[in-house]
């Protein structure tokens, strides 16, 4: 009998300003025919951090392969046996012996996996600021020694020698008043009333032009003896001066001014170590009052978060609270005319070298955004001492500015003297540097926008310093 055997197997594989001086500027520019003002807005950059490619292998999705094996076990059948030739004594062929099972056939080896893919090769360091990014930055040494210093005494009191100043065509420059010196800072109060703050001075001064015709007719000191006093702001016939631990106020100022009152203490609460200690104020749309808390050093990270920050307090010192972080050292802010958010000059860090780290003007259109320091500067440049996050954690900025430049006094001008294409423009003073072996600064910046984006930073009054002899 035949009996066939059958074996079925199935297998399966798987598998991110002017130093010490007031001046008034104005424009002779007079067209016939009245021209609509023209908001000029822009914005600009930051670097990038090294990212580490990672290789995660390919999953290899492998096709179920099925052998089939059929053994088939076949035994032959045995007839009987035949007689034997009557002469023949042989014995009778026994039946054959039916073939054994054939052996099962091994499975096929399965496909080798594909080789794994080559990383990316890391990309190239960056040579300067211009080939940097934010997800490759820049990555400078930090200066060890002394400092680098262009100027190492104190200039003396000198008048400004306004005939070697350049300005566009149409503006000519006077000098407003020379009783005010070591002028810093300006707030506008009552008509014909312009205060002026002092840093190395002490004292704040109203200078008041009473008839109008853009010539003073007296300076009166209004207040003295006082600690650093570089910020004034004015409103509602108050004027609030700050000085390095706190914050004071002049009520009904405009009529006192012969006669000033006691200086009322607003807030004792601010840091008072006094490295960027020196304040600048203003009121913001909110009616909040805005105080940049610089870094008490050129280069640190402290615990408190009040240091190099933005930070701003109702009109009478309560609720002071962070606005914006990783601000270095602001000394001039202002919101925007039409959007009313909030823009700021920042004063980058010394020691990196010449040209390094550039000043930075900043955008701040909420609460809560932090500007990079101490660990990413300009944008593209990672610090050499902080190297906890990448510049990609970071705002950048809208322009980065000159290196060591120091920006003063930022203003959006919505004025209707100059032409129309400075309207809703940015001026700033740059006060100069120290920081580098040849100077740069001292002179009137103007950054015009488009929207959000910055699209020119060019003088707007320069001639300040020689250039032959790097004198200031």
């Amino acid at each position: 009998m035949l009996r066939p055997r059958d074996a079925l197997i199935h297998r399966g594989l798987s598998r991110t300003l002017s130093r010490g001086k007031a001046a008034r500027m104005i424009h002779d520019w007079r067209p016939r025919v009245a021209s609509r003002g023209r908001s000029i807005h822009r914005g600009l950059s930051r670097p990038l951090s090294r990212g580490k490619a990672r290789f995660t292998p390919p999953r290899v999705a492998s096709r179920g392969r099925s052998i089939l094996l059929i053994a088939g076990l076949l035994a032959a059948g045995c007839g009987q046996p035949q007689k034997p030739e009557p002469r023949s004594e042989a014995p009778a062929a026994r039946p054959a012996e039916p073939p054994p099972a054939a052996a099962a056939a091994a499975p096929a080896p399965p496909a080798p996996a594909p080789a794994p893919a080559t990383p990316p090769a890391a990309p190239a360091l960056p040579r300067d600021l211009g080939s940097a990014t934010r997800e490759n930055p820049l990555r400078p040494t930090a200066h060890t020694g002394t400092s680098i210093r262009n100027d190492s005494r104190v200039p003396a009191a000198a008048a400004p020698r306004l005939a070697a100043l350049k300005l566009p065509p149409g503006f000519s420059i006077e000098i407003y008043s020379t009783d005010v010196p070591n002028a810093r800072s300006l707030a506008l109060g009552a008509p014909g009333v312009v205060y002026v703050s002092t840093r190395r001075d002490k004292r704040v001064y109203a200078v008041v032009d009473r008839n109008r015709d853009h010539k003073p007719d007296r300076v009166y000191t209004v207040a003295q003896g006082l600690d650093t006093p570089n910020g004034i702001a004015y409103r509602n016939g108050t004027l609030y001066i700050a000085q390095v631990g706190r914050l004071l106020r002049l009520d009904g100022i405009d009529g006192r001014l012969a006669n000033p009152p006691k200086p009322v203490v607003v807030t004792d609460a601010l840091p008072k170590l006094e490295h960027h200690g020196w304040r600048y104020i203003r009121f913001g749309p909110d009616g909040w009052l805005y105080i940049p808390i610089g870094a008490p050093c050129n280069i640190c990270k402290r615990d408190e978060p009040i240091f190099a920050s933005i930070a701003r307090m109702k009109p009478d010192g309560s609720a002071l609270e962070v606005f914006a972080s990783g601000v270095r050292n602001s000394v001039g802010f202002d919101w925007h005319p039409v959007t009313h958010e909030l823009w700021f000059t920042d004063n980058g860090r010394d020691d990196l070298g010449n040209d390094l780290p550039p000043d930075e003007l900043d955008h701040a259109p909420r609460a809560g955004m932090h500007f990079g320091y101490p660990y990413c500067h300009g944008g593209v440049i990672a610090d050499p001492e902080f190297t906890d996050r990448p510049c990609t954690d970071f705002e950048p900025p809208v322009q980065n500015l000159g290196p060591h430049t120091a920006a003063l006094g930022m203003r959006f001008y919505t004025g209707k003297m100059f032409p129309p294409e400075y309207r809703n423009a940015i001026i700033f003073a740059e006060h100069g540097s120290w920081n580098r072996e040849h100077k740069l600064g001292y002179r009137v910046m103007v950054v015009r926008l488009d929207g959000d984006k910055a699209v020119s930073y060019e003088p707007l009054v320069s001639g300040w310093i020689d250039e032959q002899t790097d004198e200031a």
